[in-house]
């Protein structure tokens, strides 16, 4: 299964595996599965960083670091990605999780999300 992980399940799994629940848990450690992080998400976890919301090892190579331990592949945003925004209903407001939408529809994606706004959207969401 080629699942994308929201950027709290991400994080959840670095550092708070025992906030995921255990179908997410069992997901993300299944080698079957193929693991994918937006660019988005990873610009969303530096400026969370940058304003002081999150606290992460200031090592440049943390974030790659934990992708590789859990084998995950970041996902490009794509101008597809970009343009399906605009067909996209605003049940969320916030620009990363919509386009984390964008992206699973564009790309056929189940999300891992715990978030409720996120499970509106018209596409496959797992926790």
């Amino acid at each position: 299964m080629r699942l994308l992980l929201d950027t709290h399940a991400f994080l959840w799994a670095i550092a708070q595996p025992e906030k995921l629940s255990k179908r997410a848990a069992r997901l993300i450690t299944d080698e079957a599965n193929q693991l994918l992080l937006s660019t988005a998400s990873l610009w969303e976890i530096v400026l969370k960083v940058q304003a002081g919301k999150l606290k992460l090892p200031g090592e440049r190579d943390f974030l790659p670091q934990q992708l590789a331990s859990l084998n995950v592949e970041c996902l490009p945003v794509e101008a597809d990605h970009v343009m399906a925004l605009l067909s996209l209903p605003t049940h969320h407001r916030d620009p990363f999780d919509r386009l984390l939408a964008a992206q699973c529809q564009v790309e056929h994606l189940a999300i891992l999300t715990a978030d409720a706004a996120v499970r509106e959207y018209p596409i496959e969401t797992i926790w």
